[in-house]
């Protein structure tokens, strides 16, 4: 491919070079599915050989939008990130607009056309939506773009915002051996790989370890975040021939779900079995009995995400294009030594 020019690079430089049209080379840039792959791949080559940023519409970060994108609304940990954001945007006098991308292209249609426009100060992709084409979309338009909670690709692209999810895992292990559990089961989250679930999965494991017990692989489980992937997953682990005596979950929501696969079963927690959980979201105290579980600060995380954005947009440096906050254990009564 020819060298970069030294002027600015327009759309019509880039269709040249991909020997398209000009309008082809918009589509790409404004997410369109329908543009063939090979087509795409090579117009975002270019994109990134020859530098292309839109010319972005100087405006007040005060009058625009922030968005957060969401593979799905359904959780009430991203109401948390929800709550930490809007403090945050709320006090800058920016607007905060949430979307998910399981509801059709209207949420993203909404912040490219307000990209486009100069109406847009940046971007917050949470979960499994950073591995979409989005985050390079937006980075052509010149829009700010981090990801929250992100996923394994979008963790090598984007500046990101997590939790020490591998300590709070290794903790939440390390507390299940203490009590003198050995025959301890895992369920993970997301099969869609996310850097949050890969990172307990590694600290359950390296609990294991430090303690000198054989993991066995029959005794983890992948799930997703969900009640009832828990109930599943605690219903096969359950099924094992020695099933574990304690089971670590990725979240509450799971941990929930192995409450109810050890009720069908006539099982007590702790009595019969320990669980512990993971995020200490509002229902891990409500459980009956309250569940034993790794609080990771979602509601720091989304206001550690917004004010990041908001120094993006004012075109400040970061720090570090990795944020991880702090995790910790909070014990309540799922967990007991094992009869």
């Amino acid at each position: 491919m020819s060298r970069p020019p030294a002027k600015r690079t327009t759309l019509a430089t880039i269709a040249r070079a991909a020997g398209v049209s000009v309008p082809t080379v918009s589509r790409v840039l404004n997410g369109d599915d329908q543009v063939a792959e090979d087509t795409r791949a090579r117009i975002e080559q270019l994109l990134e050989e020859y530098e292309y940023r839109a010319p972005r519409k100087r405006s007040a970060v005060s009058a625009e939008t922030v968005h957060v994108i969401y593979p799905r609304l359904d959780s009430s940990w991203q109401l948390e990130h929800i709550r930490g954001m809007e403090a945050v945007m709320r006090e800058a006098g920016v607007g905060l607009v949430v979307s998910a991308l399981d509801r059709g292209v209207e949420g993203r249609e909404g912040l490219l056309r307000r990209a486009r426009s100069g109406q847009t100060a940046g971007a917050i992709l949470a979960g499994a939506s950073g591995e979409t084409p989005l985050g390079s979309v937006l980075d052509h338009l010149n829009v700010p773009v981090i990801s929250l909670d992100p996923g394994l690709r979008a963790a090598a692209k984007l500046p990101t915002i997590g939790a020490t999810d591998w300590l709070g895992a290794h903790a939440a292990t390390d507390h299940l051996i203490g009590l003198g559990h050995r025959r301890i089961g895992m369920i993970t989250g997301s099969r869609g790989g996310l850097l949050c679930s890969r990172a307990r999965l590694d600290g359950y494991r390296a609990a294991l370890e430090d303690a000198g017990i054989a993991e066995d692989l029959s005794l983890v489980e992948h799930g997703e975040f969900e009640y009832r992937s828990g109930i599943t997953a605690a219903q096969r682990l359950l099924d094992h021939e020695d099933p574990p005596t304690a089971i670590f979950a990725s979240s509450d929501h799971i941990a929930l779900g192995v409450y109810e696969a050890a009720r069908i079963r006539g099982l007590w927690i702790p009595d019969d079995l320990s669980v512990v959980g993971f995020d200490d979201l509002p229902l891990a105290r409500w459980a009956a009995p309250p569940l034993t579980t790794v609080r990771q600060p979602l509601e720091e995380m989304g206001g550690l995400a917004a004010r990041t954005i908001l120094s993006l947009a004012r075109r400040k440096r970061l720090d570090s294009p990795r944020m991880e906050l702090g995790t910790r254990l909070v014990v309540r009564a799922s967990t007991a030594p094992p009869r």
